[in-house]
């Protein structure tokens, strides 16, 4: 009786995870091994290293026609993510393996030429997608397994080789199960009394951690626009546990994971150089698309330092998942969907020439306009707060320490806390992410508190999208100081954070 080695494995479509079934088998023919089902061309290369392994874990490969189909066949699969299970579907269908154990179990991992497993990248997607699908094991890299016990609901076994994955299927071997190894502390967050002077930027940040709200800092160099921004992590809360394991998945598909800090808890810093392209920042690369810096910088920061040296359509870019919270990016095996909810800290010098001091800038007053002019309309429409940095006084250098980081961040938890519970009932975690329509018509405010805002509008001075991002800052302006609605100071200072002529 011929036998067919069913294994059942984990396949990444996007940020999607779903079941795939590799089925193997050994006929008579010509020898060789025919991958089948929509593969890659890593896939493709499978076959050489599935050959290797099998060999040199000590089994004897089949001198047959070797056919390998990977199920379903219109899904995309890439990766080599499946070469264990293809070994053991080729290995139990040649009885060289016990198919018991292949019941209710999922394997994952690269195969080396000496039969070594290899880490893959998206384990953790991949293992809360197959339990949600009830698997109740999985075989994962050993490199792997610390990623893989964040998922509760399934037992996860760490392979260092084929033939231990071999052994445990015949009842002779146990896999490891608890991740070896001290993570240690993770890496210090600079702190914010390191920055001298700045107390109006330093407060613009604090708001902005507060609410998720974007900003713009400009001014000469060397004034602190770069250590500002490397210290807003230190003043954001840590990560809700659902939104760590999201942000630790969407780093595990990237490959971007620390191997010993899998669960990232503090929101990420990502600081792409101006030279970034489009596909860096948004996501891409051949086949499926890729997480870009937009969405490895999800639930934290996104630093574009020398922004007006960026290019226009790849600023234009950030346009989508600024207004959406997501990032949709479409390449030759289909639309690849991450999300993509940061805050956007913007750092520009005034002027081309950037001198220390703006009394010897060179530059011409179109120049000047021309060089901002870069970060467009539609953009500058979404960034909420706008800050012009002025180099600090020499009393400002050696006077004492400003406010800890920890300090600041009581207040912003507390504001966030307060903005989280307001907006429970319909989901949203910070006041950036509350829609203009439940602003106006669920959560009102009085006509002396909006009559800024009608002043702003009958001027032209503001849109109909600035106005709504207005009155979410106002909201959380509103949470700083601990008010239960806010007035019309609230929204006036709102009004004077979007509008640098008006300041």
């Amino acid at each position: 009786m011929r036998v067919v080695g069913n294994v059942s494995s984990m396949g990444l479509c996007g940020f999607v995870a779903a079941p795939v079934e590799i089925q193997g088998n050994i006929a008579s023919g010509l020898p060789g091994v025919t991958i089948s089902g929509s593969v890659d061309g890593s896939l493709r290369e499978a076959k050489d290293r599935v050959r290797a392994a099998v060999v040199n874990s000590g089994f004897k490969f089949p001198e047959l026609k070797v056919v390998v189909a990977l199920a379903p066949a219109e899904m995309r699969k890439e990766g080599s993510g499946f070469d264990l299970g293809m070994a053991l579907s080729i290995l139990v269908a040649d009885r060289q393996a016990e198919p018991v154990r292949l019941t209710d179990t999922v394997f994952l991992g690269e195969l080396a030429l000496d039969g070594r497993v290899r880490a893959v990248r998206g384990v953790l997607p991949l293992l809360l997608a197959a339990r949600d699908a009830g698997f109740g094991r999985a075989v994962v890299p050993v490199d792997n397994l610390r990623e893989a016990a964040l998922v509760e609901g399934i037992e996860v076994g760490g392979a260092q080789s084929l033939a231990q994955v071999v052994a445990w299927l015949a009842g002779h071997t146990v896999l490891e199960s608890v991740p070896g190894g001290d993570s240690g502390p993770p890496p210090p967050i600079p702190d914010m009394a390191d920055v001298a002077g700045q107390s109006e930027a330093r407060h613009a940040l604090e708001v902005a951690a507060a609410g998720g709200h974007h900003v713009l800092m400009t001014g000469p160099p060397g004034i602190g626009k770069t250590m500002l921004a490397s210290r807003i992590p230190g003043i954001l809360p840590p990560l809700l546990p659902e939104e760590a394991l999201e942000v630790t998945a969407i780093h595990s598909v990237a490959g971007t994971l620390p191997s010993h800090h899998p669960l990232i808890t503090v929101p990420p810093f990502v600081a792409p150089h101006h030279s970034v392209t489009a596909t860096a920042l948004l996501g891409g690369g051949t086949g499926m698309a890729r997480p870009g810096a937009v969405s490895r910088a999800h639930r934290g920061v996104l630093f574009l330092d020398e922004c007006a040296e960026m290019g226009p359509k790849v600023l234009d870019g950030l346009r989508q998942p600024l207004e959406e919270g997501r990032v949709t990016v479409s390449r030759r095996d289909g639309d690849a969907s991450y999300p993509a909810r940061f805050l956007l800290l913007l750092a520009a010098n005034p002027c081309p020439c950037a001198p220390a001091h703006d009394v010897d800038c060179v530059c011409t007053s179109i120049v000047r306009r021309r060089y901002l002019g870069r970060l467009s309309g539609p953009l500058m429409d979404r960034i909420d707060i706008r800050v012009q940095m002025e180099p600090p006084g020499s009393t400002m250098l050696l006077s004492e320490r400003g406010e800890s980081s920890a300090v600041i961040a009581e207040r912003v938890i507390a504001a966030r806390v307060r903005a989280r519970e307001r907006w429970r009932a319909h989901g949203w975690l910070t006041n950036a992410e509350v829609p203009g329509r439940a602003l106006r018509q669920d959560f009102p405010l009085p006509p002396e508190a909006l009559a800024p805002i009608e002043t702003y509008l009958r001027d032209g001075r503001v849109t109909a999208r600035g106005a709504d991002r207005a009155l979410r800052l106002a909201w959380t302006l509103c949470d700083l100081r601990e008010g239960g609605r806010p007035g019309a100071a609230d929204v006036a200072q709102a009004l004077m954070y979007r509008d640098r002529e008006f300041r």
